[in-house]
């Protein structure tokens, strides 16, 4: 796994909290005593969920130390845990009235095995809430794939990058639907406004391309991988009349209710 820069993550913090906000204002849920954010990060989410359920008791569990680190120094009040979720799930935890995910399930590989676990944690009445980026046909995604299997570059990685693991909705219906009492699925596609299409490679540089990044050897390849991930993905974002470019993102949302 990468190791994630929580002030690049937190350059588009209006942006990555969105989805957690659109997320959170969907679950009917009264007054969940126990909550934990997968994937917490830098705490973003967690706050997102705090608002909305003051009085529970919050756990944040992430794989990154730096990303605990700001999420502690933001937000002592609440628990923090440095664990991977597929890990965590397989240890049968015991239950949370609500097991929240924002955008981070997509790196966790196994989602037929992972989301059954994940669910098995939710206690009676409780529920299971996700959501993850759903855009790897989009150029933004799809370029620094192609790009890193390209004949330019494919020999120059020292490992294979770590990609985005995202199913159909209909692959998480069938998961869910058997073992919940209720499954609601729905897309959101959001758009971003930016400044030109630099601004996309640093949107990614907050998440998706780190993996690519740290597998490259070397600082001067990492510059050049960018450049030219910069030149493929330029022509697929047009400059608007205000010379803004526009960069649809969508994503896949999940509640199971047990």
């Amino acid at each position: 796994m990468a190791t994630w820069d929580s002030s690049q993550y937190l350059k588009f913090a209006n942006e990555r909290t969105q989805p957690s906000v659109d997320l959170v204002a969907r679950i009917a849920l009264e007054a969940p005593a126990r909550i934990i954010d997968l994937g917490c990060g830098p705490g973003n989410s967690t706050a997102v969920l705090a608002r909305r359920w003051p009085r529970a008791a919050l756990t944040g569990l992430d794989s990154s130390p730096a990303m605990l680190a700001a999420a502690k120094k933001d937000f002592p009040q609440w628990t923090w845990r440095e664990h991977g979720i597929a890990e965590w799930a397989e240890k049968n935890p015991a239950p949370f009235d609500l097991v929240f995910s924002n955008a981070a399930l997509h790196w966790v590989p196994d989602h037929a095995t992972v989301m059954p676990r994940l669910f098995a944690a939710v206690a009676p009445g409780g529920a299971l809430a996700f959501q993850m980026p759903h855009s790897l046909r989009d150029p933004h995604q799809r370029l620094m794939r192609e790009l890193a299997a390209s004949a330019a570059w494919r020999a120059r990685f020292t490992r294979a990058p770590v990609t985005w693991q995202v199913e159909p909705a209909e692959f998480y219906y069938n998961v869910l639907a058997p073992r919940a009492a209720h499954v609601e699925l729905w897309f959101t596609d959001y758009v971003f406004v930016f400044d030109g299409p630099e601004k996309i490679v640093e949107w990614h540089r907050g998440a998706a391309l780190p993996p690519f990044l740290e597998a490259l050897p070397d600082d001067a390849a990492r510059a050049e991988f960018l450049r030219d991930y910069l030149a493929a993905i330029t022509p697929h974002y047009p400059p608007q009349a205000d010379g803004k470019i526009l960069q649809p993102f969508r994503r896949l949302f999940a509640i199971a209710y047990r």
